[in-house]
């Protein structure tokens, strides 16, 4: 069930309907609601997958009360490591099993030694990445002693299933999220209306941005053999904003839809194509996944202190493990990797934490070189995408060798039979308002958010029935 079909334009309004007019006369019953409606969303992909959700959920509930209740420290850990590993053991099976031993398989043919791996013929449980994670901060944060365990079951169930964020995101955090699950909400008109504004500027993300680029993109990267080099240089940048639209699209449709139940989510994108380097742009995008990994992998490794030769290892470590977390391919590797060779310099100079603001314009020469360097990382991170994208990573540095080689930069007719050129007045439009309402939330609300309001839905009606492309990028991972 995707947030952009008809069948969820049905099934929201019934929660919702549910949740505020018939389950609405405690805070049990209102995660009550919630926890069914989250089973059933989940159910609709694979109701056979319903158990390992099921399953992580009392696992983590179990061992953060027994890691709370533990009266020695090795009892404690036993009980932590439990939820570690299996939660990781799980996450392994069924998204990297495949890919190791694949991988393994071909080094010893590559070496003259004959190897036929044994692989699991299993589709990947939607959403286990963004659970799984749930689970553990939630354990960790109990072993650390950062939060206490919640002996309330319901309540424990809803903060790792919550439909909106359960196949996507963002990752929330025990400490954010526990505490709002955990108090009767009020219907607020304002904090509504504001949860609709946000939801349906999410929707034209999705729908008007994204499908319409992914039409394009893909177009171009299933045939970049034939492409010239403007027409790859034009795939490169299609795909920026079809990865940006869908999946901050997403984010905006979660955290929008659960404002309509009172609940506020952690922000998962700050417009990050306004960077101006790469350190910022990571601080913007993926703002729960980037700080997870922050919290719980960088900082313990020693963050950025000890010596240069520690910092860089940790820089690298949390990018390349950032990759793989994305999917079990080798492009993803390289596009941590890159990102990684993009932060060093600045790390290196202390430049990281530059750029902790956004900035006005003054159209002076600040202005254009705050512009200059952010030009220069939408360009960096559209190189980088194509490692992303690529299916192999033979195909990526081919279709950067065309960027180069081709030559032409004259229009080409795609085989899909579109031209690709009004797409891009619609991304520079697209960006001119983005640019405009920067220090928003989101573009809609505000001064006339009827007409803004109106336009987004003739919009999303005109150019989502022209899309033929309506899944989500993240759900794979």
């Amino acid at each position: 069930m995707f947030f952009n079909s008809l069948t969820f334009a049905v099934f929201l309004p019934i929660v919702f309907i549910l949740y505020w007019f018939v389950f609405n006369k405690t805070k049990s019953s209102q995660n009550l609601i919630l926890i069914v409606a989250s089973y059933y969303f989940y159910s609709c992909w694979d109701w056979r997958f319903l158990f390992l959700l099921v399953f992580s959920t009392f696992l983590d509930y179990y061992t953060g009360i027994r890691i709370e209740k533990s009266e020695n420290e090795k009892s404690r850990k036993f009980w932590f490591w439990l939820s570690i590993g299996v939660n990781l053991g799980f996450l392994g099976l069924f998204k990297y099993y495949n890919f190791f031993a694949s991988s393994f398989s071909e080094m010893l043919n590559g070496v003259g030694l004959k190897s036929s791996p044994f692989l699991l013929d299993v589709v990947l449980p939607v959403g286990i990445s963004f659970y799984t994670f749930h689970g553990l901060s939630y354990v960790i944060d109990i072993y650390f002693k950062r939060i206490k365990a919640e002996y309330n079951f319901i309540d424990y169930s809803l903060f790792v299933s919550y439909f909106p964020l359960l196949v996507a995101g963002p990752i929330e955090r025990a400490t954010h999220l526990l505490p709002e699950i955990k108090e009767k909400r009020s219907f607020d008109y304002e904090q509504a209306k504001a949860g609709v504004y946000q939801f349906i500027w999410g929707l034209v993300k999705k729908v008007v941005i994204a499908d319409t680029c992914a039409t394009y993109a893909n177009a171009i990267f299933d045939n970049y053999a034939s492409m010239n080099s403007l027409s790859l240089i034009l795939g490169a940048i299609y795909f920026a904003f079809q990865i940006y639209g869908d999946f901050s699209g997403y984010s905006d449709m979660a955290l929008g839809m659960s404002k309509l139940f009172g609940l506020e989510l952690l922000r998962n994108f700050n417009y990050p194509y306004f960077s101006r380097d790469i350190a910022e742009f990571w601080r913007r995008w993926h703002i729960s996944l980037s700080s997870w990994f922050r919290d719980y992998l960088y900082i313990p490794l020693g963050g950025s202190k000890g010596s240069k030769y520690k910092q860089v290892r940790n820089v690298f470590i949390i990018f390349v493990v950032s990759g793989f977390w994305h999917g079990a391919n080798w492009t993803y590797l390289a596009w941590g990797f890159l990102n990684a060779v993009y932060f060093l310099p600045l790390l290196l100079m202390k430049r990281n934490r530059n750029n902790l603001e956004a900035t006005p314009l003054n159209w002076d020469l600040e202005s254009v070189n705050t512009v200059l360097h952010i030009v220069l990382t939408f360009l960096l991170s559209c190189v980088a995408w194509v490692f992303f994208r690529a299916k192999s990573i033979t195909d990526a540095f081919l279709y950067l060798k065309g960027v180069v080689t081709n030559g032409d930069f004259v229009s080409q007719y795609l085989s899909n039979e579109r031209y690709n050129y009004e797409i891009v007045l619609l991304l520079f439009f697209f960006v001119w308002v983005e640019w405009n309402n920067r220090f928003k939330e989101e573009p809609i609300s505000g001064k006339y958010n009827t007409v803004k309001l109106a336009f987004c839905l003739v919009a999303i009606l005109a150019l989502g029935t022209y899309s033929d492309y309506k899944e989500f990028i993240y759900f794979q991972f």
